[in-house]
């Protein structure tokens, strides 16, 4: 089942994916043949069905397209020769239409080679689908995802770069998948930094009328020194924090100019960026206000919550560190106060109830790990997440700079992601004029922001989320290598093409004839984009799309090398069927492109 969905590319309507892909076959190819009692369950040949493994992708033509390696790991296990095991797996299986040779070779390898003329007409299919031959899912969740969340009454910085972009590519997968996506932008528009701003404003009888993005930023600055430095100040902060929350009148005033502010800033960058969250997506933490004494009621009556010095802490036997010490949760201050994890209770418990969550996923820094496992173990224990659920918390490493240390600015400070964003633009517009002059200005503008700016993000996309990564602005805005100005430059150039030919890379039909190994090659990869998208989808692992994009453009490049298109004496149906190749390779490169928020381009 599980090699079906994810490998065949012959069925014209996969079978749904499982919540989580199963670690065993239990019928090889069956779904495929069984209503013309094709294919016999592996368990027919005699091996367990524990034993079975996924068939890997050998990308070595001479060892077949997929590497089925069972018959070795259970030869130990069932005491028997593995090319004997091979071997009656190999009996047992009819792949008429599917594989055109099935060959055992070394102690027990299954290699097979998948048929030609299969390949073909899934890419017809392919081509003539408007979702390239990817139905939607049957069963649709709906999903909760919590994502960018960046800290009001300040510029954007760095930091939130990743959530914001990781988090939108996963929105963008699960809803081309057909899952109902539900997305929600967490701010922090509450606690102690909007205190330490009310105070400043009394403290020098600021105009808040008058206040400015960039007047708010060194305002807040200003606000934080004085925080710090005098102890009198951040007392007087913090009952304006506690007024706040009571409501009062004069305190939301203050509020509502400093959050009308950096949500104005923030949108603004969503726009820039390209993301697809939206105005309405936000719902901060000042939403969750009136619930949080309920919370906290609610966990006192569990018998979850206990107080400790006049504080109120959730502690669970689950939650303890190495040597068994407790890790308690506060969720209330001694002074009354409420903290981030309250709110967070708040919220989960929101998106459980009222948002009706069948999965929720949080893309949050990874040094957020433990406050998350701590929020969910509560909110498990609390009854208020049904078992069935997924609650997954999907950390991020950090963007470090060149000498491996956290992205600072040169003077060390927080780079804002404004800036960073405007440097990617002008240095891709300096390349740009740099390799084609004779693009108009506004040509140039508008290559030089889907350059830059898609540069930016893929540079942050294509590695392992949860790994931390080097910034390097000469790799990114590269034209070579895994790069987003790579695979934007292969559309165009597939684009190019179809100028030359005078055709529509949309209406483009034929079924190509895989004459060539660069043609077979290019179509099996092309068909592998079912896969990939799905398992983004069920794993949050952009990097995953974007190591298959790469492959797909660089099994393009050495097709069009390899396989002449236009050139004189290619054959009329050879013509077609390069054509029909060329045109779902620009199709998926586009709609993967899509999926990670990157703007494709006609000319570069």
């Amino acid at each position: 089942y599980f090699f079906l969905f994810f490998f065949c590319p012959f069925c014209s309507a996969s079978p749904q994916p499982p919540p989580r892909p199963p670690h065993i076959i239990i019928y090889l190819f069956f779904p495929l043949f069984c209503a013309s009692g094709g294919a016999v369950p592996p368990a027919t040949a005699g091996v367990p069905e524990a034993l079975f493994q996924v068939p890997q992708w050998t990308g070595r033509p001479q060892f077949g397209d997929l590497q089925l390696n069972v018959a070795l790991a259970a030869a130990k296990a069932m005491g028997r020769n593995p090319r004997e095991i091979a071997q009656s797996i190999v009996e047992h299986l009819d792949l008429a239409g599917l594989a055109e040779k099935v060959e055992i070779a070394g102690p027990g390898f299954i290699n097979i080679f998948l048929d030609s003329h299969g390949l073909a007409d899934a890419i017809r299919r392919m081509q003539e689908s408007t979702r390239l031959d990817l139905d939607a899912v049957t069963a649709p969740q709906r999903v909760v995802i919590d994502y960018s969340s960046p800290n009001l009454a300040k510029e954007m910085h760095v930091g939130h770069l990743r959530s914001t972009i990781i988090g939108d590519a996963v929105a963008r997968v699960l809803e081309f998948l057909g899952h109902q996506v539900v997305r929600q932008n967490h701010v922090g528009d509450w606690g102690t930094q909007f205190g330490m701003l009310i105070a400043e404003l009394e403290a020098g009888g600021v105009n808040s009328a008058a206040l400015q993005l960039a007047d708010l930023e060194g305002f807040y600055r200003q606000a934080k020194a004085h925080f710090d430095a005098d102890a009198e100040f951040a007392e007087r902060a913090r009952q304006y924090v506690v007024m706040l929350q009571a409501g009062d009148a004069k305190c939301l005033a203050l509020w509502q100019t400093f959050i009308g502010l950096s949500l104005q800033h923030a949108d603004e960058i969503y726009r820039k960026l390209h993301v697809s969250l939206q105005p309405a997506d936000t719902r901060g933490e000042s939403a969750y206000n009136d619930d949080l004494p309920q919370v906290v009621a609610e966990l006192e009556a569990a018998g979850l919550a206990r107080q400790d010095q006049g504080a109120r802490l959730v502690y669970l036997d689950e939650l303890v560190d190495g040597e068994g010490n407790p890790l308690p949760l506060m969720i209330q201050k001694g002074d009354g106060g409420y903290l981030y994890g309250t709110t967070d209770l708040a919220a989960l418990r929101y998106r459980i109830r009222q948002l009706r969550a069948e999965r929720c996923l949080y893309f949050i820094d990874a040094r957020q790990s433990l406050h998350m496992q701590q929020v969910f173990a509560t909110a498990r224990a609390a009854g208020w997440v049904p078992a069935q659920v997924e609650l997954l918390h999907c950390a991020f490493g950090t963007m470090l700079g060149e000498d491996g240390k956290p992205f600072k600015t040169r003077a060390g400070g927080t780079v804002k992601l404004v800036d960073l964003l405007d440097e990617a633009v002008n240095r891709a517009a300096r390349l740009v004029a740099e390799k084609n002059p004779d693009l108009s200005g506004q040509e140039q503008a508008e290559v030089a922001e889907a350059v830059g700016i898609g540069a930016i993000k893929y540079a942050d996309l294509s590695r392992t989320r949860t790994n931390d990564y080097s910034f390097d602005w000469n790799q990114m805005l590269s034209f070579e290598g895994n790069t987003a100005p790579y695979l934007q430059y292969a559309y165009a150039r597939i684009a190019s093409l179809f100028r030359r030919a005078e055709a529509s890379m949309d209406a483009c039909e034929g079924q190509p004839e895989l004459r060539h190994e660069s043609e077979r090659q290019l179509a099996i990869q092309l068909l592998r984009f079912r896969e990939v998208v799905h398992q983004v989808g069920l794993r949050g692992y952009p990097h995953e799309l974007c190591n298959y994009l790469f492959q797909l453009a660089s099994c393009f490049m050495s097709f069009y090398e390899h396989c002449p298109v236009l050139q004189p004496g290619v054959e009329p149906a050879e013509r077609t069927g390069r054509l029909v190749l060329a045109a779902a390779t620009a199709r998926v490169l586009g709609k993967g492109l899509d999926l990670l928020g990157i703007r494709t381009l006609e000319r570069m």
